[in-house]
């Protein structure tokens, strides 16, 4: 026979060698408080985390249609030649009712030309957000 002390395979949680319970298993008061404090500042945060993200979504969504919707109205504007006599603000009917426009026609300082900007306002969470889109025309377009 050999010396050496036969090892078992394993041991059940909590219980020693001897069969016995074990007292020092488990997680003391102090450990389970600060898991659960861990726990506390640790879901807040994420949370907060996923609704930016969200909010940052939907933004980006919103500007993608508000782009397109200003690209629209400028061609529009560009091809009907209607952009010198139209008005400066509006909304975009009922299929938007979220976005609304603004209209702006400054001289370009460098050659006989126009420059139009579109400004599409949206909201998101109470919060007003915009894009700016703008083109040169030639002067000679105004008459």
């Amino acid at each position: 026979m050999s010396s050496e002390k036969s090892i078992p395979h394993f041991y059940a949680i909590g219980v020693s060698p001897g069969g016995k319970p074990n007292r020092e298993s488990g997680f003391t008061f102090a450990e389970t408080l600060a898991a659960m404090l861990f726990v506390a500042l640790v879901i807040p945060v994420a949370l907060h985390g996923i609704a930016i993200a969200n909010r940052a979504g939907v933004i980006a969504d919103r500007k993608i249609v508000a782009v397109q919707l200003a690209e629209r109205f400028l061609d529009e504007m560009i091809l009907n030649e209607s952009w010198s006599s139209c008005s400066t603000r509006g909304d975009f009917g009922e299929e938007w009712p979220e976005y609304r426009w603004e209209f702006i026609e400054e001289t370009w300082p460098y050659d006989d030309m126009q420059m139009l900007t579109v400004v599409v306002w949206f909201k998101v969470q109470e919060h007003e957000y915009h894009v700016l889109l703008s083109t040169l025309v030639e002067e000679s377009e105004t008459s």
